[in-house]
This record gives C-alpha cells, structure tokens and sequence, in this order.
C-alpha cells in the first residue's frame, strides 16, 4: 500500500525516483501479500480479497513504470492507496491505521511536484483524510475484527508506514547529498580535463598562502603550456585536441605528489603549486615532467600525436601578491618558449 514518491506530472523527474517508485511497488507489493495471509488468518476473505487486487495493481504499476508508461504506474499506485486506505478503515475502524498511509503522499508530492500543484493535491488529500475519519465518528466497522486482532493490524500497519517513511528519507538524503557533491565537484573541476579549473586553483593557492604567511616555508608554482597547440587543432581538428588535453591531463596529474595542487589554468595552460619545495626541487620535478611528456604518444584513430611542454618555476616571495608570482612564472614561461620551447625555465629574477 505505501505510495510512490512520483508524480505523473513532472515529466522533468530524474531517473532515480522512477528506480524508487518501482522499488515502492515491489515493497508495497510484498506488504499487500502479507495482508493477504492476515486477513485469511482473521476469516475476512473481503479484506483478502482487497490484497489480491492491490496485488496485482502493484505488479500491473510495476510493468508499465519497465515500460517506461510512468502515467499509468502512478495512477494506479495512487487509486490503490485511496481506496485500500478507505476500504480498510470504513470495513474494520479507523484503529486499524490504514489512514497512516495516506500521509505518505505528502512528502511524496511537495518533493516531486511543482509548489502550486503540490498544496492543490494536498488539500484534496487533506479534505479525504478528514472526510474519512468525520465518516467513522457516525458508522460502525462494516466487517469488525476482535480487539486484539485490531491492534496487531493497528501495528503491522504502523511499523509498515514507519520503515516506508525511513526509507524514503534515507533515499532523499543519499540523492541530496550526491547532488551537492556533483554541484561541488561541477564548481571546482574543469569539465573536460578533470583537473582542477581556474577560479579553484586560485582559492587553493589563497589558503596554501595563508599558511605560508603563518609558517614560511619554501612555495614554488610551475606554469606549463604544450608547445604548438594550435597547430594540433589546426591539423587534427579539435576532437584530437580535447585528447591531447586529456592525456597530457592525466600524465601531469600522476606526476603530481600528494601534497601538490594542479589545475588548468586556461586552453592549454596548467598551474601547479608545489608546497614545501624550492626551486632545485622542483626543477628536478618539472625535467621529469617534461620528458614523460615528450615520450607520450597519443593514439587518435589513424594518427599518432606526440607533444611537448615548455614549463615555467618560479619561487614565491614572502607578502608578495599571487598575480605577482604567477607573472613571473609566465615571463620563465615565455623565456622557455622563445628558446626553442621543450625547456624548463627558472624565473630567478
């Protein structure tokens, strides 16, 4: 009986809810054949009777959400709830805690569904549920049960709503929480390199400073370029291009040691940061960069594409402004390049 956190509706809907609607279906399913047994148990072949049809409705729903006709599986969760909920509390009384799962439609419909349309269907929701329990304070149970039969029904129902209920706000969390994740590694990531982009490298290198300031230390940024890049584009076409970028990506970011920070910084530009390292460190580091570049072969359906990389150091000086320092490491940069290019160049001035 639990219902399905979907709405028809939303044809925006992730595809994560319509695997948990179809997960519903299969809890709900499971619950209604307990049901089944219950109520043959209690002598209430009604009520088993209601089961069976709730039963076959969920494995109906579950077959048209696999057939993607989400319209269609929704609906028929929807009636199902309503009416088992309205069956079984007009049949055996409101103690029996049918009406508990009415009230899984609630968050169901103001996470899936647009504001306006979500508080229009609440309201309906909340008009039924108070018409059915006003209707039971005026009849009696058409088909009563013992007392004690009631409140394991009372309480099989309430455990029921309360597991569904847990379990739905588990799902929501997980789904929240991987799409925070998602957003935040989409802010700080470069979408095609995996690296880290731009405007991260510079929040990076900000903190790398503050604890720089707080306990010099020898801090050391590597500026790098591959070398005719433009030309690679211009003769392979740019698809080639994006795979130059993500080999040689991926080449720098395993040269990378665990306390390093590289990202990069714009077309085919990449910025290192290289805490605790002078410069003879990290000229050692940079040379052996630059020959793993140049050994590196890119298969690119017929053509074989080799590069290399002209890098950049440059030291930074204690209170002097990033831009300042990278400056510098672009000036060794263009130095290296205008040399011959495939260089390390130190900025030493």
């Amino acid at each position: 009986m639990p219902v399905s956190p979907e709405n028809p509706h939303k044809q925006y809907a992730r595809p994560e809810f319509w695997q948990l609607s179809m997960r519903c279906c299969q809890l709900a399913g499971a619950v209604d054949v307990a049901f089944l047994f219950i109520f043959l148990m209690l002598g209430s072949p009604v009520l088993a009777w209601v089961n069976v049809i709730s039963v076959a409705m969920y494995v109906y729903a579950y077959r048209a959400f696999s057939q993607r006709r989400n319209r269609l599986a929704i609906l028929l969760i929807r009636t199902e709830v309503l009416v088992h909920a309205g069956l079984g509390t007009v049949l055996i009384g409101w103690e029996s805690g049918f009406h508990y799962f009415l009230l899984m439609f609630i968050p169901a419909l103001f996470v899936t569904m647009r504001p306006r349309g979500a508080w229009t269907l609440a309201a309906c929701l909340w008009a039924y549920y108070v018409g059915l329990d006003v209707l039971m304070w005026y009849i009696q149970p058409l088909q009563p049960i013992s007392s004690n039969a009631l409140l394991g029904v009372h309480v099989f129902n309430l455990t029921v709503v309360f597991c569904m209920f847990s379990y739905l706000a588990l799902f929501y969390v997980i789904t929240v929480t991987r799409a925070h994740k998602s957003l935040a590694r989409m802010a700080t990531t470069d979408s095609l390199t995996g690296l880290f982009n731009r405007r991260h490298m510079i929040a990076l290198t900000e903190k790398a400073l503050e604890r720089h300031h707080r306990c010099p230390s020898n801090l050391t940024l590597m500026l790098m370029d591959i070398d005719h890049f433009k030309h690679i584009n211009d003769q392979y076409g740019h698809d080639v291009g994006d795979r130059v970028l993500n080999a040689v990506s991926d080449l720098l970011d395993s040269s990378m040691r665990e306390q390093d920070y590289i990202g990069r910084w714009g077309g085919e530009e990449f910025l290192a940061i290289l805490p605790e390292t002078d410069l003879e460190q990290a000229a050692a580091i940079a040379e052996r960069i630059r020959k793993a570049i140049q050994a590196l072969v890119i298969d690119s359906d017929e053509h074989k594409v080799s590069v290399t990389l002209s890098i950049g150091i440059t030291q930074y000086r204690a209170q002097e402004a990033l831009s300042n320092a990278i400056a510098r490491a672009d000036r060794a940069l263009y130095e290296g390049k205008s040399a011959g290019r495939n260089r390390v160049e130190v900025a030493l001035a």
